[in-house]
């Protein structure tokens, strides 16, 4: 079958795609098999405007259109399984460019409107669009270091995480604690003071290999091989910071190699992908990836005994002591434009007695510091301290919600009824 596209009609994209065939192939070579041509453009089949197959559910269809294929066939007729070329194509083909266009641009300007009749163009030849894929050097450009959040107070490991950052050394280690006690928030402030890059990826019981080390995708009819946010990670020599790590199931073993800092095979494409120096895995995760026994924590699974044995280091973060998160929440409270010492010190005590309680058993629930910084930024929308608790303690459930207010109108005489209680009262368990 002859193909039909000529010099007059190939697009800009299906020159660039000759282009890198022409790059990938010994001087000379004028066919190639499929499989050829789709190494040498990075997608899973070679393009079908010259092979004349497309990809549909994963099996390979011969397609008979007028734009291809280019088949070789023997002397008997028989395909034999490469494509022609059409190398001339380039050497004869002019595309058009910025200055032709630049000159057509203002030639169009100068001239008066003329009154035409109205037709639709076709869409092959409507517009010219000149945008180019980004470069892989304009990709490695996007920064991933991330803000400075003002708030942010030093607090629990941060000294030594910092440490395993700054040292540039591959060294996994693993961050475990309750829920909002400032894991993540952590590691992405030592980041963003080391100006360092931090590629988060949220894992959760659907994560897969495609999703982290990456996989095909449909671009423009092709089907194209991107790279995922481990990989990119690698290559960047950046920190890659695997939140709630615990809620992955065992597909999250893909990334076994990588936890070793040796490097990782991309076995869909056939490539080895060497680490930068600098790369680190840290992971966040509220329990030791055993498991949550009382439920609190549901979702989270238990998790390999020979992944978690490759990082090095297991940190177990708590709740900051009360001075620190005074600091937290008045940090919170600045950001909202809304300061009151008072309610931020009120705040602290009563998540302080929460916490003993639910240690001790007496209570299911806790306050968390996300908590007490939501609590203080409704206090900055609403001015209002009981409007403010009553909305973030609305989650819990009707008996928890009440015994948490119950406690918090003895700690601050202005919400609520007044009620003369003793200062002893305040150290009792009130559950």
């Amino acid at each position: 079958m002859k193909s039909h596209i000529t010099v007059n009609n190939i697009t800009q994209s299906q020159i660039k795609q000759l282009q890198k065939i022409k790059a990938g192939l010994a001087e000379g070579t004028t066919q190639a098999t499929d499989k050829e041509l789709a190494k040498f453009c990075g997608t899973k089949n070679g393009p079908a405007w010259i092979t004349g197959q497309y990809d549909k559910t994963s099996v390979s269809i011969l397609r008979g259109d007028v734009i291809g294929p280019f088949k070789q066939t023997d002397k008997d007729g028989k395909v034999t399984g490469f494509f022609r070329l059409p190398f001339h194509l380039l050497e004869d083909s002019d595309p058009v460019s910025d200055e032709k266009l630049q000159k057509v641009a203002e030639s169009v300007a100068t001239r008066l409107p003329v009154q035409e009749e109205v037709s639709t163009p076709d869409a092959d030849v409507a517009k010219i669009d000149k945008t180019e894929p980004k470069s892989t050097k304009e990709v490695k450009e996007v920064s991933f270091i991330p803000p400075v959040d003002k708030s942010y107070v030093k607090f629990g490991h941060h000294k030594d995480i910092e440490s395993i950052i700054k040292s540039n050394i591959f060294y996994p280690a693993f961050v475990t604690g309750l829920s909002g006690n400032g894991k993540t928030f952590m590691i992405e402030q030592i980041c963003a003071k080391l100006k360092r890059e931090c590629i988060r990826v949220n894992v959760t019981i659907e994560t897969d290999e495609d999703d982290l080390l990456g996989g095909f995708r449909l671009v423009d009819g092709e089907t194209v091989f991107h790279k995922g946010p481990v990989v990119d990670a690698m290559e960047r020599g950046a920190v890659l910071l695997l939140d709630e790590v615990d809620l992955a199931s065992n597909k999250i073993l893909a990334l076994q190699p990588v936890l070793e800092g040796k490097g990782v095979f991309l076995k869909k494409i056939n490539e080895w992908i060497t680490p930068k120096n600098g790369f680190t895995v840290l992971a966040t995760a509220n329990t030791k990836g055993k498991g949550s026994d009382t439920g609190a924590f549901v979702g989270t699974q238990i998790l390999n005994e020979a992944f978690l044995e490759r990082f090095a280091v297991t940190f177990e973060q708590d709740y900051a002591s009360n001075a620190i998160e005074k600091k937290i929440v008045i940090g919170a409270m600045e950001t909202v434009g809304h300061v009151d010492e008072d309610f931020a010190l009120h705040l602290v005590k009563w998540a302080d007695i929460i916490r003993k309680t639910y240690h001790d058993g007496g209570v299911d629930e806790i306050l968390a510091t996300r908590r007490l910084v939501h609590i203080a930024t409704s206090f900055g929308i609403f001015k209002d301290r009981e409007k403010a608790i009553d909305l973030c303690i609305a989650r819990f459930d009707d008996e928890t919600k009440e015994s948490f207010k119950d406690l918090y109108e003895k700690i601050d005489e202005t919400v609520g009824d007044v009620v003369d209680t003793p200062t002893d009262e305040l150290d009792k368990t009130p559950f």
